[in-house]
């Protein structure tokens, strides 16, 4: 399982950051198409609980990424 970092941007300055774990970069991208112009809800890796409206959002990053240990 692989972890991906996703960035929900809504301007320049103002921005959510979540992490999903997922087999590929195509399966990542498969859940936030899907996720696309609904209500999500998460929890990021501060125990910050967020509920997203997608629909808001101007521009979505998707990066794999690797944790330093």
């Amino acid at each position: 399982m692989k972890e991906f970092k996703v960035t929900y941007f809504f301007d320049e300055q103002h921005y959510i950051r979540r992490f999903i774990h997922v087999e590929s970069q195509e399966m990542a991208e498969q859940l936030i198409q899907s996720e696309r112009d609904q209500y999500i809800s998460f929890t990021d890796s501060r125990g910050i609980y967020h509920e997203l409206n997608t629909k808001n959002v101007r521009v979505i990053q998707i990066s794999e990424y690797h944790r330093k240990k």
